[in-house]
Protein backbone atom coordinates (compact mmCIF):
# COMPACT_ATOMS: atom_id res chain seq x y z
CA UNK A 1 0.00 0.00 0.00
CA UNK A 2 2.98 2.46 0.47
CA UNK A 3 4.41 1.74 -2.17
CA UNK A 4 1.37 2.24 -4.33
CA UNK A 5 0.74 5.92 -2.28
CA UNK A 6 4.32 6.38 -3.43
CA UNK A 7 4.53 5.73 -7.12
CA UNK A 8 0.92 8.11 -7.47
CA UNK A 9 2.65 10.62 -5.52
CA UNK A 10 5.31 10.76 -7.99
CA UNK A 11 2.97 10.68 -10.63
CA UNK A 12 1.18 13.46 -9.38
CA UNK A 13 4.15 15.51 -8.99
CA UNK A 14 5.34 15.17 -12.08
CA UNK A 15 2.14 15.91 -13.41
CA UNK A 16 1.67 19.08 -11.73
CA UNK A 17 5.30 20.28 -12.97
CA UNK A 18 3.62 19.92 -16.84
CA UNK A 19 0.42 21.40 -15.55
CA UNK A 20 0.38 23.34 -12.12
CA UNK A 21 -3.35 24.23 -12.60
CA UNK A 22 -4.66 20.43 -12.92
CA UNK A 23 -6.07 18.64 -10.57
CA UNK A 24 -6.86 14.79 -9.68
CA UNK A 25 -10.50 15.21 -10.08
CA UNK A 26 -9.81 16.64 -13.35
CA UNK A 27 -10.70 13.88 -16.29
CA UNK A 28 -7.38 15.15 -18.14
CA UNK A 29 -5.66 13.76 -14.97
CA UNK A 30 -6.96 10.47 -15.88
CA UNK A 31 -6.38 10.58 -19.08
CA UNK A 32 -3.11 11.50 -18.96
CA UNK A 33 -2.69 8.42 -16.08
CA UNK A 34 -4.15 6.21 -18.80
CA UNK A 35 -1.84 7.25 -21.30
CA UNK A 36 1.39 6.57 -19.07
CA UNK A 37 0.05 2.72 -18.33
CA UNK A 38 -0.38 2.44 -21.90
CA UNK A 39 2.88 3.21 -23.01
CA UNK A 40 4.55 1.69 -20.28
CA UNK A 41 3.08 -1.49 -21.00
CA UNK A 42 3.37 -0.98 -24.80
CA UNK A 43 7.02 -0.73 -23.66
CA UNK A 44 7.17 -3.48 -21.45
CA UNK A 45 5.62 -6.11 -24.09
CA UNK A 46 8.67 -4.88 -26.66
CA UNK A 47 11.00 -5.47 -24.04
CA UNK A 48 9.64 -8.99 -23.92
CA UNK A 49 9.38 -9.84 -27.02
CA UNK A 50 12.51 -8.12 -28.28
CA UNK A 51 14.83 -9.53 -25.35
CA UNK A 52 13.27 -12.15 -23.39
CA UNK A 53 11.12 -14.34 -26.73
CA UNK A 54 14.70 -14.40 -28.49
CA UNK A 55 16.68 -15.86 -24.99
CA UNK A 56 13.96 -18.43 -24.80
CA UNK A 57 13.98 -19.35 -28.58
CA UNK A 58 17.56 -19.93 -28.43
CA UNK A 59 17.23 -22.40 -25.47
CA UNK A 60 14.71 -23.69 -27.13
CA UNK A 61 17.21 -24.59 -30.38
CA UNK A 62 20.23 -25.62 -28.16
CA UNK A 63 17.36 -28.21 -26.65
CA UNK A 64 17.57 -31.76 -27.73
CA UNK A 65 13.85 -32.43 -26.54
CA UNK A 66 10.74 -32.38 -29.03
CA UNK A 67 8.51 -30.95 -26.50
CA UNK A 68 10.25 -27.49 -26.33
CA UNK A 69 10.53 -27.09 -29.84
CA UNK A 70 7.07 -28.46 -30.37
CA UNK A 71 6.04 -25.07 -28.06
CA UNK A 72 7.94 -22.90 -29.95
CA UNK A 73 6.15 -23.76 -32.97
CA UNK A 74 3.05 -23.25 -31.88
CA UNK A 75 3.00 -19.90 -29.77
CA UNK A 76 3.69 -20.77 -26.28
CA UNK A 77 6.15 -18.39 -25.55
CA UNK A 78 4.52 -15.50 -28.03
CA UNK A 79 1.32 -15.55 -26.18
CA UNK A 80 2.37 -15.69 -22.52
CA UNK A 81 4.32 -12.63 -23.59
CA UNK A 82 0.98 -10.56 -23.81
CA UNK A 83 0.40 -11.38 -20.16
CA UNK A 84 3.08 -9.07 -19.06
CA UNK A 85 1.79 -5.55 -20.22
CA UNK A 86 -1.79 -7.06 -19.46
CA UNK A 87 -1.00 -7.85 -16.03
CA UNK A 88 0.94 -4.40 -15.67
CA UNK A 89 -2.13 -2.61 -16.81
CA UNK A 90 -3.98 -4.31 -13.94
CA UNK A 91 -1.83 -3.60 -10.96
CA UNK A 92 -1.50 0.19 -12.27
CA UNK A 93 -4.93 0.85 -12.73
CA UNK A 94 -5.88 1.01 -9.62
CA UNK A 95 -2.51 3.23 -8.17
CA UNK A 96 -2.93 6.08 -11.05
CA UNK A 97 -6.53 6.20 -11.66
CA UNK A 98 -9.65 6.59 -8.62
CA UNK A 99 -11.92 4.00 -8.34
CA UNK A 100 -14.72 6.37 -8.77
CA UNK A 101 -13.25 7.27 -12.19
CA UNK A 102 -15.88 6.30 -15.04
CA UNK A 103 -12.56 4.69 -16.99
CA UNK A 104 -11.10 2.79 -13.68
CA UNK A 105 -13.75 -0.45 -14.35
CA UNK A 106 -13.75 -0.37 -17.65
CA UNK A 107 -9.77 -0.51 -17.77
CA UNK A 108 -9.67 -3.32 -15.01
CA UNK A 109 -12.12 -5.57 -16.73
CA UNK A 110 -10.46 -5.01 -20.47
CA UNK A 111 -6.86 -6.14 -18.54
CA UNK A 112 -8.38 -9.28 -17.18
CA UNK A 113 -10.84 -10.18 -20.38
CA UNK A 114 -6.96 -9.56 -22.39
CA UNK A 115 -5.26 -11.85 -19.75
CA UNK A 116 -8.08 -14.65 -19.99
CA UNK A 117 -7.86 -15.05 -23.88
CA UNK A 118 -4.26 -14.65 -23.93
CA UNK A 119 -4.15 -17.21 -21.17
CA UNK A 120 -6.75 -19.84 -23.04
CA UNK A 121 -4.64 -19.51 -26.32
CA UNK A 122 -0.94 -20.25 -24.43
CA UNK A 123 -3.17 -23.12 -23.21
CA UNK A 124 -4.60 -23.61 -26.54
CA UNK A 125 -0.38 -23.85 -28.00
CA UNK A 126 0.25 -26.22 -24.95
CA UNK A 127 -2.80 -28.67 -25.63
CA UNK A 128 -1.31 -29.07 -29.13
CA UNK A 129 1.85 -29.21 -28.35
CA UNK A 130 1.22 -32.57 -25.85
CA UNK A 131 -0.78 -33.81 -29.30
CA UNK A 132 1.95 -33.48 -31.05
CA UNK A 133 4.69 -34.88 -28.86
CA UNK A 134 1.80 -37.85 -28.63
CA UNK A 135 1.61 -38.36 -31.77
CA UNK A 136 5.14 -38.65 -32.31
CA UNK A 137 5.43 -41.59 -30.05
CA UNK A 138 4.80 -45.06 -30.34
CA UNK A 139 1.57 -44.93 -27.98
CA UNK A 140 -0.09 -42.57 -31.07
CA UNK A 141 -0.70 -46.33 -33.09
CA UNK A 142 -2.61 -47.77 -30.38
CA UNK A 143 -4.93 -44.68 -29.38
CA UNK A 144 -5.72 -41.24 -31.30
CA UNK A 145 -5.98 -38.27 -28.78
CA UNK A 146 -6.85 -35.63 -30.85
CA UNK A 147 -10.60 -35.56 -30.30
CA UNK A 148 -9.42 -35.58 -26.18
CA UNK A 149 -7.37 -32.43 -27.30
CA UNK A 150 -10.20 -30.94 -28.99
CA UNK A 151 -12.47 -31.91 -26.80
CA UNK A 152 -10.10 -29.79 -23.75
CA UNK A 153 -9.80 -26.99 -26.37
CA UNK A 154 -13.94 -26.90 -26.53
CA UNK A 155 -14.30 -27.05 -23.12
CA UNK A 156 -11.69 -24.37 -22.13
CA UNK A 157 -13.13 -21.81 -24.85
CA UNK A 158 -16.56 -22.50 -22.76
CA UNK A 159 -14.90 -21.47 -19.29
CA UNK A 160 -13.52 -18.29 -21.21
CA UNK A 161 -16.63 -17.48 -22.40
CA UNK A 162 -18.50 -18.07 -19.08
CA UNK A 163 -16.02 -16.06 -17.61
CA UNK A 164 -15.87 -13.22 -19.68
CA UNK A 165 -19.73 -12.87 -19.64
CA UNK A 166 -19.63 -12.55 -15.92
CA UNK A 167 -16.74 -9.91 -15.77
CA UNK A 168 -18.75 -7.97 -18.34
CA UNK A 169 -22.02 -8.04 -16.11
CA UNK A 170 -20.44 -8.30 -13.02
CA UNK A 171 -22.27 -11.64 -12.04
CA UNK A 172 -20.84 -14.97 -10.58
CA UNK A 173 -20.46 -17.61 -13.27
CA UNK A 174 -22.61 -20.00 -11.13
CA UNK A 175 -25.46 -17.87 -11.96
CA UNK A 176 -24.61 -18.07 -15.62
CA UNK A 177 -24.24 -22.09 -15.50
CA UNK A 178 -27.30 -22.35 -14.09
CA UNK A 179 -29.49 -19.96 -16.22
CA UNK A 180 -27.69 -22.60 -19.21
CA UNK A 181 -29.70 -25.02 -17.85
CA UNK A 182 -33.16 -23.19 -18.80
CA UNK A 183 -32.06 -23.95 -22.85
CA UNK A 184 -30.32 -27.38 -22.35
CA UNK A 185 -32.16 -28.58 -25.09
CA UNK A 186 -30.92 -25.96 -27.93
CA UNK A 187 -27.59 -26.68 -26.72
CA UNK A 188 -27.81 -30.20 -27.03
CA UNK A 189 -29.46 -29.30 -30.36
CA UNK A 190 -26.67 -27.12 -31.27
CA UNK A 191 -23.55 -29.24 -30.05
CA UNK A 192 -25.33 -32.29 -31.16
CA UNK A 193 -22.23 -33.44 -33.45
CA UNK A 194 -20.25 -32.75 -30.91
CA UNK A 195 -21.60 -34.55 -28.15
CA UNK A 196 -22.14 -37.67 -30.41
CA UNK A 197 -18.12 -36.90 -31.88
CA UNK A 198 -16.88 -36.86 -28.52
CA UNK A 199 -18.70 -40.08 -27.22
CA UNK A 200 -17.87 -42.13 -30.36
CA UNK A 201 -14.14 -40.73 -30.10
CA UNK A 202 -14.44 -42.58 -26.86
CA UNK A 203 -15.27 -45.84 -28.11
CA UNK A 204 -12.46 -45.91 -30.70
CA UNK A 205 -9.60 -45.37 -28.23
CA UNK A 206 -11.05 -47.78 -25.64
CA UNK A 207 -11.73 -50.30 -28.33
CA UNK A 208 -8.88 -49.36 -30.63
CA UNK A 209 -11.21 -49.46 -33.68
CA UNK A 210 -9.38 -47.09 -35.76
CA UNK A 211 -6.32 -45.07 -35.60
CA UNK A 212 -4.69 -42.48 -37.84
CA UNK A 213 -3.01 -43.91 -40.53
CA UNK A 214 -5.56 -47.40 -40.96
CA UNK A 215 -6.84 -47.85 -44.23
CA UNK A 216 -10.99 -47.99 -43.98
CA UNK A 217 -13.36 -48.44 -46.87
CA UNK A 218 -16.95 -47.04 -46.73
CA UNK A 219 -18.60 -47.80 -49.59
CA UNK A 220 -21.93 -45.84 -48.79
CA UNK A 221 -19.96 -42.47 -48.52
CA UNK A 222 -17.58 -43.32 -51.07
CA UNK A 223 -14.64 -43.54 -49.43
CA UNK A 224 -11.39 -45.77 -49.69
CA UNK A 225 -8.11 -44.35 -48.56
CA UNK A 226 -5.60 -43.73 -45.23
CA UNK A 227 -7.46 -41.93 -42.12
CA UNK A 228 -5.31 -38.48 -41.88
CA UNK A 229 -7.33 -37.23 -39.00
CA UNK A 230 -9.68 -38.54 -36.45
CA UNK A 231 -11.03 -35.10 -34.30
CA UNK A 232 -14.17 -33.95 -32.39
CA UNK A 233 -16.60 -33.89 -35.10
CA UNK A 234 -15.03 -34.67 -38.66
CA UNK A 235 -12.90 -37.53 -39.91
CA UNK A 236 -10.19 -37.03 -43.00
CA UNK A 237 -9.72 -39.25 -45.25
CA UNK A 238 -7.28 -39.31 -47.60
CA UNK A 239 -8.91 -41.15 -50.49
CA UNK A 240 -6.57 -43.33 -53.11
CA UNK A 241 -7.35 -40.89 -56.11
CA UNK A 242 -5.75 -38.38 -53.88
CA UNK A 243 -9.21 -36.79 -52.74
CA UNK A 244 -10.04 -35.59 -49.07
CA UNK A 245 -13.27 -37.21 -47.78
CA UNK A 246 -15.04 -35.49 -44.35
CA UNK A 247 -17.23 -37.56 -42.46
CA UNK A 248 -18.64 -36.95 -38.92
CA UNK A 249 -16.70 -39.25 -36.60
CA UNK A 250 -20.07 -40.84 -35.34
CA UNK A 251 -20.34 -42.33 -38.63
CA UNK A 252 -17.43 -44.58 -37.74
CA UNK A 253 -18.99 -46.26 -34.88
CA UNK A 254 -22.83 -46.27 -36.76
CA UNK A 255 -22.06 -47.32 -40.13
CA UNK A 256 -20.21 -50.54 -42.07
CA UNK A 257 -16.90 -49.62 -42.03
CA UNK A 258 -13.91 -52.12 -43.22
CA UNK A 259 -10.76 -51.62 -41.76
CA UNK A 260 -7.76 -52.62 -43.56
CA UNK A 261 -5.02 -52.48 -40.61
CA UNK A 262 -5.63 -56.01 -40.09
CA UNK A 263 -4.62 -57.53 -43.42
CA UNK A 264 -1.45 -54.73 -43.09
CA UNK A 265 -0.16 -56.16 -39.93
CA UNK A 266 -0.38 -59.58 -40.98
CA UNK A 267 1.82 -61.46 -43.27
CA UNK A 268 0.02 -61.01 -46.92
CA UNK A 269 -3.08 -59.41 -48.40
CA UNK A 270 -5.81 -61.90 -50.04
CA UNK A 271 -6.10 -63.22 -53.57
CA UNK A 272 -9.54 -64.08 -53.97
CA UNK A 273 -10.55 -64.20 -57.72
CA UNK A 274 -12.32 -67.09 -60.06
CA UNK A 275 -11.69 -67.91 -63.95
CA UNK A 276 -14.82 -69.20 -65.34
CA UNK A 277 -14.36 -72.41 -66.92
CA UNK A 278 -15.93 -73.01 -70.50
CA UNK A 279 -17.96 -76.79 -69.57
CA UNK A 280 -17.77 -77.98 -72.74
CA UNK A 281 -13.85 -77.70 -72.54
CA UNK A 282 -13.65 -80.25 -69.66
CA UNK A 283 -12.89 -84.19 -70.38
CA UNK A 284 -10.94 -87.28 -69.45
CA UNK A 285 -7.60 -87.13 -70.39
CA UNK A 286 -5.94 -90.05 -72.52
CA UNK A 287 -2.31 -91.55 -72.30
CA UNK A 288 -1.43 -89.06 -74.63
CA UNK A 289 -2.16 -86.10 -73.07
CA UNK A 290 -0.90 -87.61 -69.65
CA UNK A 291 2.69 -88.26 -71.12
CA UNK A 292 2.49 -84.48 -72.52
CA UNK A 293 1.66 -83.08 -69.05
CA UNK A 294 4.18 -85.54 -67.10
CA UNK A 295 6.64 -83.22 -68.78
CA UNK A 296 5.76 -80.35 -66.76
CA UNK A 297 8.05 -80.52 -63.47
CA UNK A 298 5.25 -78.86 -61.08
CA UNK A 299 2.71 -82.31 -61.45
CA UNK A 300 5.17 -84.94 -63.05
CA UNK A 301 5.20 -86.02 -59.37
CA UNK A 302 1.20 -85.92 -59.26
CA UNK A 303 0.69 -87.35 -62.51
CA UNK A 304 2.56 -90.69 -61.49
CA UNK A 305 1.47 -90.78 -58.09
CA UNK A 306 -2.30 -90.79 -59.94
CA UNK A 307 -1.38 -93.58 -62.31
CA UNK A 308 0.07 -95.34 -59.52
CA UNK A 309 -3.12 -94.66 -57.46
CA UNK A 310 -5.40 -95.80 -60.64
CA UNK A 311 -3.63 -98.95 -61.39
CA UNK A 312 -3.61 -100.19 -57.93
CA UNK A 313 -7.93 -99.37 -57.87
CA UNK A 314 -7.86 -101.03 -61.29
CA UNK A 315 -6.30 -104.34 -60.00
CA UNK A 316 -7.92 -104.62 -56.31
CA UNK A 317 -11.65 -104.38 -58.44
CA UNK A 318 -10.98 -106.44 -61.38
CA UNK A 319 -11.38 -103.59 -64.17
CA UNK A 320 -9.76 -103.72 -67.38
CA UNK A 321 -8.61 -99.96 -67.88
CA UNK A 322 -9.44 -99.89 -71.40
CA UNK A 323 -13.14 -100.11 -70.15
CA UNK A 324 -14.01 -96.71 -70.47
CA UNK A 325 -17.85 -97.26 -68.35
CA UNK A 326 -16.04 -98.74 -65.54
CA UNK A 327 -13.06 -97.14 -65.13
CA UNK A 328 -11.56 -94.20 -63.52
CA UNK A 329 -9.13 -91.70 -65.17
CA UNK A 330 -7.61 -88.13 -64.46
CA UNK A 331 -9.49 -85.13 -66.03
CA UNK A 332 -8.12 -82.05 -67.48
CA UNK A 333 -9.24 -79.41 -65.33
CA UNK A 334 -8.28 -81.83 -61.79
CA UNK A 335 -5.07 -82.01 -63.29
CA UNK A 336 -5.12 -78.23 -63.82
CA UNK A 337 -6.38 -77.67 -60.45
CA UNK A 338 -3.45 -79.68 -59.13
CA UNK A 339 -0.64 -77.62 -61.56
CA UNK A 340 -2.34 -74.25 -60.19
CA UNK A 341 -1.76 -75.27 -56.43
CA UNK A 342 1.91 -76.66 -57.22
CA UNK A 343 2.14 -73.49 -58.98
CA UNK A 344 1.26 -71.11 -56.09
CA UNK A 345 3.20 -73.24 -53.64
CA UNK A 346 6.90 -72.54 -55.44
CA UNK A 347 5.87 -69.05 -56.44
CA UNK A 348 7.98 -66.79 -54.23
CA UNK A 349 5.83 -63.80 -53.97
CA UNK A 350 2.95 -65.84 -52.38
CA UNK A 351 2.53 -66.43 -48.37
CA UNK A 352 3.15 -69.93 -47.77
CA UNK A 353 2.20 -69.86 -43.93
CA UNK A 354 -1.09 -68.13 -45.00
CA UNK A 355 -4.02 -70.25 -46.94
CA UNK A 356 -3.58 -71.84 -49.91
CA UNK A 357 -6.02 -73.59 -52.62
CA UNK A 358 -7.81 -73.70 -55.79
CA UNK A 359 -11.25 -74.81 -55.69
CA UNK A 360 -14.68 -75.19 -57.50
CA UNK A 361 -17.49 -72.67 -57.21
CA UNK A 362 -20.92 -74.30 -58.12
CA UNK A 363 -21.21 -74.14 -61.43
CA UNK A 364 -23.63 -71.10 -63.40
CA UNK A 365 -24.17 -69.69 -66.84
CA UNK A 366 -21.15 -68.66 -67.60
CA UNK A 367 -19.29 -71.51 -66.72
CA UNK A 368 -17.67 -73.71 -64.24
CA UNK A 369 -15.79 -70.80 -61.97
CA UNK A 370 -12.08 -72.06 -61.16
CA UNK A 371 -11.20 -69.86 -58.06
CA UNK A 372 -7.90 -69.25 -56.19
CA UNK A 373 -7.40 -68.61 -52.81
CA UNK A 374 -4.03 -67.54 -51.45
CA UNK A 375 -2.41 -64.70 -50.02
CA UNK A 376 0.41 -62.49 -51.57
CA UNK A 377 3.62 -61.65 -49.45
CA UNK A 378 3.03 -57.68 -50.95
CA UNK A 379 0.69 -55.87 -49.24
CA UNK A 380 1.66 -52.64 -51.12
CA UNK A 381 -1.36 -51.78 -53.62
CA UNK A 382 1.10 -51.40 -56.98
CA UNK A 383 2.86 -54.71 -56.12
CA UNK A 384 0.00 -56.26 -54.77
CA UNK A 385 -1.90 -55.46 -58.22
CA UNK A 386 1.03 -56.92 -60.16
CA UNK A 387 1.88 -60.06 -58.54
CA UNK A 388 -1.83 -60.93 -58.35
CA UNK A 389 -2.08 -59.67 -62.71
CA UNK A 390 0.98 -62.25 -63.39
CA UNK A 391 -0.59 -65.09 -61.48
CA UNK A 392 -3.18 -64.69 -63.80
CA UNK A 393 -1.64 -64.01 -66.69
CA UNK A 394 -0.02 -67.61 -66.28
CA UNK A 395 -3.53 -69.07 -65.45
CA UNK A 396 -5.07 -68.03 -68.94
CA UNK A 397 -1.57 -69.02 -71.05
CA UNK A 398 -1.80 -72.13 -69.81
CA UNK A 399 -5.41 -73.27 -69.71
CA UNK A 400 -4.76 -74.46 -73.83
CA UNK A 401 -1.83 -76.56 -72.63
CA UNK A 402 -4.24 -78.44 -70.33
CA UNK A 403 -6.96 -78.28 -73.51
CA UNK A 404 -9.32 -75.90 -71.41
CA UNK A 405 -11.00 -72.88 -72.66
CA UNK A 406 -12.25 -69.79 -70.26
CA UNK A 407 -15.61 -69.25 -70.97
CA UNK A 408 -16.33 -65.62 -73.07
CA UNK A 409 -20.10 -64.56 -73.41
CA UNK A 410 -20.36 -63.93 -77.46
CA UNK A 411 -21.58 -60.69 -78.01
CA UNK A 412 -22.71 -61.76 -81.84
CA UNK A 413 -24.97 -64.58 -79.95
CA UNK A 414 -26.24 -62.00 -76.97
CA UNK A 415 -27.31 -59.64 -79.83
CA UNK A 416 -29.22 -62.54 -81.10
CA UNK A 417 -30.94 -63.29 -77.87
CA UNK A 418 -31.86 -59.90 -77.13
CA UNK A 419 -33.57 -59.51 -80.41
CA UNK A 420 -35.37 -63.57 -79.95
CA UNK A 421 -36.67 -61.72 -76.77
CA UNK A 422 -38.02 -58.62 -78.36
CA UNK A 423 -39.89 -60.39 -80.92
CA UNK A 424 -41.17 -62.96 -78.44
CA UNK A 425 -42.84 -59.69 -76.52
CA UNK A 426 -43.70 -58.25 -79.39
CA UNK A 427 -45.47 -61.28 -80.38
CA UNK A 428 -47.32 -61.88 -76.93
CA UNK A 429 -48.62 -58.08 -77.03
CA UNK A 430 -50.08 -58.59 -80.56
CA UNK A 431 -52.20 -61.71 -79.37
CA UNK A 432 -52.93 -59.65 -76.50
CA UNK A 433 -54.55 -56.69 -78.04
CA UNK A 434 -55.94 -59.53 -80.73
CA UNK A 435 -57.82 -61.27 -78.18
CA UNK A 436 -58.96 -57.80 -75.93
CA UNK A 437 -60.30 -56.60 -79.60
CA UNK A 438 -62.39 -59.84 -79.64
CA UNK A 439 -63.80 -59.59 -76.48
CA UNK A 440 -64.92 -55.71 -77.28
CA UNK A 441 -66.47 -57.19 -80.23
CA UNK A 442 -68.14 -59.91 -78.73
CA UNK A 443 -69.72 -57.67 -76.19
CA UNK A 444 -70.92 -55.39 -78.76
CA UNK A 445 -73.08 -57.86 -80.84
CA UNK A 446 -74.61 -59.13 -77.14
Amino acid sequence: MEMSSSIRDTFVHYVKDLFPNLTTEDPLFNVLALSTILVVSAFIYIIARLLIRPQIANWVYKSNNRWDNALQEHGFFRRLMHLFPALFIYIATPVLIEDEAVMHGAIIKSAQLYMLYSGVLAVYALLSTIEDVYNASALARRAPITGFIQVSKLAFAIVAILLSISLIVGKSPLLLLSGLTAIAAVLLLIFRDTILGFVAGIQIAANRMFNTGDWISMPKYEVDGEILEIGLTNVKVQNWDNTISTLPTYSLTTEAVKNWRGMQESGGRRIKRAVYIDIHSIKLCDNNMLERLSGIRFINDYIEKKKTELRDYHRDMSIDESDLLNSRRLTNIGTFRAYLEAYLRKHPNINQDLTLMVRQLPPNELGLPLEIYCFSAEKAWVKYEKIQADVFDHVMAMLASFELRAYQRDGHLSLLAQREQYLKEERASHNENKLKGDSEQSADAD
